[in-house]
């Protein structure tokens, strides 16, 4: 590190130079303290001043206290004391911690560009600092440049501390709620992950809505090349945003550059000559003030699996990629995964402007239960599914936010149960502690009958859903930084399978789950969940989505839907 010569200086004070020198804040920490003369020789603390500030300094001025030299200082029209072992010549030596330990489990990049993976640093993990990208306002340490087993590696400096001890201790203001859910479906235990608060981003040139209102969108032609009907129908209602598909599983949207150096399947199956729609559709939408979600599926993916075998869940008697319900599963351990959807999200961010990426199936497959131990989910650091899960979304966040996007992620209904983890690797907590926004999709007819005792829940959209929506209160109360909660409803009809005669997908219907969701104070708003994204069934719903639903009294009885059911 190159430090001001503090010989250098005395000797130039003891010349009677007069001159000022520039000098920045050198330390350990991300702030020194800086101080006034309080009496003769006497100094006290006056300030804080984050470190990598750039000082004037007038070293012909200093006092000596308890063995120690405070050079005169100023910064604009301040004036104050430093301690002259906290000036450094050059911005690149303000960083001077030599180790750090890791506090919060995280990825190592290699390649800050392309998000590459080259290992994993676990809670307590010791690492020798070599360098540091840049220091941030208020002067942490965006990203340390360390060794890790022989090599060079990146970790973002929010995950660091200067001690073992430091690193060691949680943030257990909520481990005892934490502790009680139970690790009965082989999920892993909740107090596996961190649930330290997580500082979540507000971009002033990428203002999030609130509430979030949208409609879904396919990777089809007849909604992009149609995106002026769509947009004249959401300007006639609340809607202010879109969902649209970047890559759904064995649906890639267009040839991204992405999918032809990671997956070619999914490259030879992209859109031909989409890359243009999509770009003419979203530009249309954000010139007239629409906010853009782009969703990209995860850990389900048959072309990528078919790819990469070695990354993808298999059967273990036959080592070849486990077929469940009719695809192929890239397992959510295996980090090369991680990387290809992360660098397709970045990707699309700056092709089309892309306001925020939404992240679907980031979970390991259901209902595996019975054959668990049957299956290699290629668990290479030994990572319980939860902890895999929240790994996943620290790294999506730490990546996207960079580039100025919000990262939403899509959850099952039943993750805002309490009392367990889910089977699939979903914890709420885990999730919301981290996402910008969390998205369920508790659908009235993914509920079985009587469950919270309401008979036949696809028929009593309103009760369904404000019970469900107590519970996730419940998840977030016991989270340390909530995500906004931003709910996917159903917009479809009640599957035939579950109900033959099951209510319409009408307005009120829609209205209803709606609803529901404000009156158990779930106010961030919601996506449809429609899979064709058909606009005349959103026409057919419009009334309903022209409600404003933040203004409207709480149902008190079945009469006050304004909408009439059909």
């Amino acid at each position: 590190m190159k430090r001001f010569s503090i010989l250098l200086l005395l000797a130039l004070a003891a010349c009677g130079r007069q001159g000022d020198y520039d000098a920045y804040i050198g330390s350990l920490s991300s702030s020194v303290q800086v101080f006034e003369e309080s009496g003769k020789g006497v100094l006290s603390v006056s300030d804080s001043i984050p470190r990598g500030t750039s000082l004037i300094i007038t070293p012909d001025k200093a006092i000596k206290a308890d063995g120690l030299k405070y050079f005169k200082a100023r910064l604009g029209k301040k004036r104050f004391y430093i301690n002259s072992e906290q000036l450094v010549s050059s911005p690149e030596a303000v960083v001077m911690e030599k180790e750090i330990f890791v506090q919060t489990a995280a990825s190592l990049i290699d390649d800050t560009l392309a998000s590459h993976i080259c290992g994993f640093a676990k809670k307590g993990t010791h690492l020798e600092v070599l360098g540091f990208d840049k220091v941030l306002r208020d002067g942490s340490v965006s990203r340390y440049k360390v060794k890790y087993n022989g090599k060079e590696a990146w970790i973002f400096g929010k995950y660091a501390v200067l001690s073992a001890e430091e690193a060691a201790r949680r943030y257990d203001i909520y481990d005892e709620a934490h502790a009680k859910a139970k690790n009965s479906f082989k999920g892993g235990e909740a107090t596996g992950c961190e649930f330290r608060p997580y500082v979540k981003p507000v971009f002033e040139d990428n203002l999030m809505p609130d509430p979030v209102n949208a409609f879904y969108l396919t990777i089809s032609p007849a909604g992009l090349k149609h995106i002026d009907e769509y947009i004249a129908l959401a300007d006639s209602t609340k809607i202010n945003a879109f969902v649209i598909d970047i890559k759904d599983n064995e649906c890639p949207g267009y040839k991204a550059e992405a999918m032809e150096k990671y997956s070619p399947t999914n490259y030879k199956w992209g859109g031909a000559n989409k890359e243009k729609l999509y770009k003419e559709a979203i530009d249309k939408l954000h010139a007239k003030g629409y906010y853009v979600i782009g969703r990209i599926t995860c850990f389900k993916d048959s072309y990528y699996a078919k790819d990469h075998p070695g990354s993808s869940i298999c059967d273990k008697a036959t080592g070849q990629p486990f077929l469940h319900n009719k695809s192929y599963w890239p397992s959510a351990y295996s980090r090369d995964v991680w990387q290809f959807n992360v660098e397709l999200a970045k990707e699309s961010v700056r092709k089309f402007g892309l306001n925020e990426v939404n992240f679907d199936y980031v979970r390991f497959p259901d209902k595996m239960i019975s054959i668990d131990d049957q299956i290699d989910y290629r668990n290479r650091y030994g990572e319980s599914k939860v902890q895999a899960i929240q790994n996943f979304v620290r790294y999506a966040c730490d990546e996207l936010h960079q580039l100025g996007v919000y990262v939403s992620i899509d959850v099952f209904g039943e993750s805002a149960n309490p009392g367990y983890t889910t089977a699939y690797g979903q914890y709420w907590p885990a999730i919301s502690t981290i996402a910008d926004a969390i998205c369920a999709m508790p659908y009235p007819d993914h509920f079985a009958d009587h469950y919270y005792g309401i008979s036949k829940p696809w028929n009593h959209p309103y009760e369904i859903m404000k019970a469900w929506g107590k519970r996730v209160q419940g998840r977030q109360s016991i989270t340390a930084s909530p995500a906004k909660v931003r709910t996917w409803i159903q917009a479809y009809h009640v599957m035939r399978w579950v109900d033959r005669n099951g209510i319409d997908n009408d307005a009120n219907f829609i209205e209803r789950q709606i609803r529901g969701l404000y009156d158990a104070g779930l106010d961030g708003g919601f996506n449809t969940w429609l899979a064709s994204g058909n606009i005349e069934i959103y026409r057919y719903q419009k009334e309903a989505y022209a409600l404003d639903y933040p203004t409207l009294p709480p149902v008190d009885s079945l009469n006050t839907f304004i909408t009439t059911q059909n």
